[in-house]
């Protein structure tokens, strides 16, 4: 069990992993019942989320420009800290480019790669909230395996995409703006993978 002192880093992970939770939500939410005059708005509330996930991550950093010793290295902090916010920036960046591309109605797999870019980042909070007992914990392994495991679930998914886009459509706008799409779809799902990447080093560092 981690130190008390220590457990504000701890909570500040699981705190932000939240919001990644919460950004996904919106972000499924909103594809699924489309309204596209109701976008601007949607995109307004997800950045809401996305500052309330930078003030967590400035104020643990604020926290630990006073920390005589925190409970790992600075560095492994700041590295886990800046991934996890960036899951919840590649997830507004989703929506941007839905809003940008002027998109009037959703495809399919994007529904699909959705859903795992939010099994992926349920799965980044249920690693960090077992990252405070990474010491003893038996599971955190299988966890991070879990991620990889999502990850390249996406991966392939956005394969099968982009390749339906150019053997389906004949509109090559439609093609562009979704591809684009796509792109920052994937790249939610990367962003999962390499916050857990971090826990995972920090535990063979101090294994």
């Amino acid at each position: 069990m981690a130190k008390k002192q220590d457990s504000f880093y701890f909570d500040n992970f699981v705190a932000c992993a939240e919001d990644a939770c919460r950004a996904s939500q919106m972000l499924k939410e909103t594809l699924e019942d489309f309204r596209p005059d109701e976008l601007k708005e949607r995109l307004d509330r997800l950045h809401e989320i996305e500052h309330s996930a930078d003030m967590k991550k400035h104020e643990m950093l604020d926290h630990l420009a006073k920390e005589f010793l925190p409970p790992i290295e600075r560095e492994d902090i700041v590295s886990l800290s800046q991934n996890i916010d960036n899951i919840t920036d590649k997830v507004e960046d989703v929506m941007l480019r839905v809003y940008m591309n002027n998109v009037q109605d959703i495809e399919p797999n994007a529904l699909k790669m959705t859903d795992i870019v939010i099994r992926c980042c349920d799965g980044v909070r249920e690693l960090l909230v077992e990252f405070k007992n990474f010491k003893r914990s038996k599971n955190l392994k299988q966890l991070v395996i879990r991620i990889n495991d999502l990850e390249e679930e996406a991966d392939k998914m956005f394969m099968e995409s982009i390749r339906g886009l150019y053997t389906e459509s004949d509109d090559p706008l439609r093609v562009i703006a979704w591809r684009d799409i796509y792109i920052y779809l994937e790249r939610c799902a990367d962003a999962c993978e390499h916050a857990a990447d971090v826990v995972e080093s920090v535990v063979m560092k101090n294994s």
